[in-house]
């Protein structure tokens, strides 16, 4: 009997936070989950590097070797999250959870580390599968408070475990379990499970045949619940002999090639108010320092997710996605589109310049220009249009031009002109705590 997956993940920023710290990604052969943690510039770094790496591992293997090739890959991303805040100190303290799944035939092997949570639905029952490396998850397995008093508990989102910066050797749960047709997992980051009760859970998995009808409703849940945070799901479906063609690898949250994906609240009540708190909230300056960092390495993760994926997914599809992605970058002293991604191995590359400006970069601020030292990747053109009349909006004024009287603000120039959506505001610290030291004290499952 052949088994297979059928899958979707999808990720949303929620109501309240400014960016998205979930990373998520989901194969034929790969399922995995990661919630980063460390404030603007730290946890959606941490959860794209973890995801990265796992990516590189998404083939197929022998049951023998699926846990082994797990958790050497997350210590090799442990290792990168180490080496990524010594060489940049405002990143210390940079995190995240991780739940991921690989396949061998039937088999599945299973790490885990944090908070994030699998679930399984078996014959209409939903049963998590994951224990939570969580403060209050020790106090009550420890009997010193309830399961209903852990629900809210100040202390909640305190985690005992994370993959980071801490020198320590890695706590991680390692299980191998049988994939039996009909099964329907679903990983999900604390956005959902925080919000929604595993009540509704079990009820829409079971509901929705669609996968992604299934994820669209598990996130309109939360969103109606007010999603006080990031919200990502990866869901999968156990078949034999699927008939239905091969999926590309989906890739969402911090780890895709844009990870600054509006929220599905829409029109509602909800997003409206989502709108207006960003719109007057003031930027802090832990924010506003740790503002350049991103796009840089952000770029250099996205791109290298997306070599990983030509090179392991392989095939037309892979390369079909490379090309409905974009990025801003230098071109012969101006300011260009590219599409594509700005990746190459060897001679062969994977983008080619789309548009070029007629914004020459000497003519910009210094921070401006320090924003085009790596590329600036967007997941539309418009998006990408849009940084350009920003990047363009910071020209600096030419010798000739002699201030007289009260300034009068500049107006963005329409570089491209075009209908555009504004991407979201700059980023907000993760609402999740520092982990504290490692430690044994919870109980392992």
């Amino acid at each position: 009997m052949t088994i297979s997956l059928r899958y979707t993940a999808m990720s949303d920023v929620g109501l309240i936070r400014r960016s998205n710290q979930d990373s998520g990604y989901a194969s034929g052969n790969l399922l995995v989950l990661a919630d980063g943690m460390g404030g603007a510039a730290g946890g959606d770094i941490a959860s794209s590097v973890v995801v990265a790496h796992l990516a590189h591992i998404d083939d197929a293997h022998q049951a023998e070797d699926l846990l082994p090739l797990l958790t050497e890959t997350l210590e090799e991303a442990h290792a990168e999250l180490i080496e990524c805040s010594r060489e940049e100190t405002k990143l210390a303290g940079l995190g995240t959870t991780c739940i991921a799944i690989l396949r061998a035939s039937n088999k599945l092997g299973m790490v885990h580390v944090g908070d994030s949570r699998a679930y399984l639905l078996r014959d209409g029952k939903l049963t998590q599968v994951t224990r939570d490396h969580t403060l209050v998850q020790y106090l009550v397995d420890s009997g010193e408070i309830t399961e209903e008093e852990a629900e809210h508990h100040p202390k909640r989102n305190v985690i005992m475990r994370n993959i980071g910066d801490a020198p320590e050797p890695l706590e991680i749960d390692e299980s191998v379990r049988e994939a039996i047709p009909g099964d329907r997992w679903l990983l999900s980051s604390d956005g959902l499970f925080g919000v929604v009760s595993d009540e509704s859970i079990e009820k829409t998995l079971t509901e929705y045949e669609n996968l992604d009808e299934c994820a669209r409703e598990l996130i309109d849940l939360a969103l109606a619940a007010g999603a006080p945070d990031n919200v990502t799901v990866v869901i999968a479906d156990v078949v034999e002999d699927d008939p239905e063609p091969v999926r590309k690898p989906v890739v969402v949250g911090s780890a895709a090639a844009d990870s600054r994906k509006p929220t599905r609240a829409g029109k509602s009540a909800a997003g409206k108010l989502s709108r207006l708190r960003r719109r007057h909230e003031p930027i802090t300056d832990d924010e506003a320092e740790l503002k350049p960092i991103k796009p840089s390495r952000g770029a250099r993760f996205a791109a290298v997710l997306a070599l990983i994926l030509l090179l392991v997914g392989g095939g037309t599809a892979a390369y079909a996605w490379s090309q409905t992605q974009y990025y801003v970058a230098p071109a012969d002293g101006n300011i260009a589109i590219y599409k594509g991604v700005p990746a190459a191995l060897g001679p062969l590359k994977f983008s080619e310049i789309y548009e070029r400006s007629d914004v020459e970069i000497s003519t910009l601020t210094t921070v401006a220009q320090d924003r085009l030292e790596e590329p600036i990747t967007r997941g539309s053109l418009a998006e990408a249009q849009k940084v350009v009349d920003d990047l363009a909006a910071q020209e600096q004024p030419s010798p000739s031009e002699k201030p007289t009287g009260k300034p009068t603000p500049k107006p963005s120039p329409s570089v491209f002109p075009t209908t555009r959506t504004s991407p979201d505001p700059t980023e907000k610290p993760s609402g999740d705590e520092p982990s504290p030291t490692p430690t044994t004290e919870g109980d392992d499952s």
